[in-house]
């Protein structure tokens, strides 16, 4: 699945507000690769999750979270992620690649990142062969999942992109 053209304007708008924006802007709201949902839920894997992706002790059964609530959550995971990914990162990368990083982290967490060939290909300067690499993480509660392959098909293309004329289509 392509991203949507409202995304893609979205993140082509966010260009200028660096990688934290974008990644914010791809994760969240109504047009956001996660979906926003109000209710905590439990995912494929089984973990309690509510509006962007959100999982953790912070997501409280029963309880119905507004849209400032989910802003508020989001921007403070990517905050820490990008805390986390930062210093793991030996290579320098445009925005939209750190953004696509960010994006993938906030999934699978902070200590599979770490661990992943995605890293180590990035760090030894394959950046494209790193951005291949995403398409590899499609598993879930050991099920292969369409969302999982739909969004790493789109943090694949954000990766990639040398410019917003890119995820333009340009």
């Amino acid at each position: 699945m392509a991203m949507s053209n409202s995304l893609r304007n979205k993140l082509i708008a966010a260009a200028g507000g660096g990688a934290m924006l974008i990644a914010t802007v791809f994760l969240g709201g109504k047009d956001g690769v996660e979906g926003r949902v109000y209710e905590p839920y439990k995912d494929v894997a089984g973990v309690w999750t509510v509006c962007d992706g959100i999982t953790g002790a912070g997501v409280v059964q029963g309880k119905h979270y507004t849209d400032r609530e989910c802003d508020s959550l989001l921007w403070q995971r990517v905050r820490q992620v990008k805390a986390q990914v930062d210093p793991l990162v030996k290579v320098p990368l445009d925005e939209y690649q750190r953004a696509a990083l960010y994006s993938f982290t906030y999934n699978v967490g902070t200590s599979a990142f770490s661990k992943s060939t995605l890293l180590k290909r990035l760090n030894a300067g394959d950046v494209d062969g790193a951005c291949e690499e995403l398409r590899r993480w499609i598993y879930a509660g050991g099920q292969k999942w369409r969302g999982l392959m739909n969004r790493r098909d789109m943090e694949r293309t954000m990766c990639l992109a040398e410019s917003a004329d890119d995820l333009a289509g340009k």
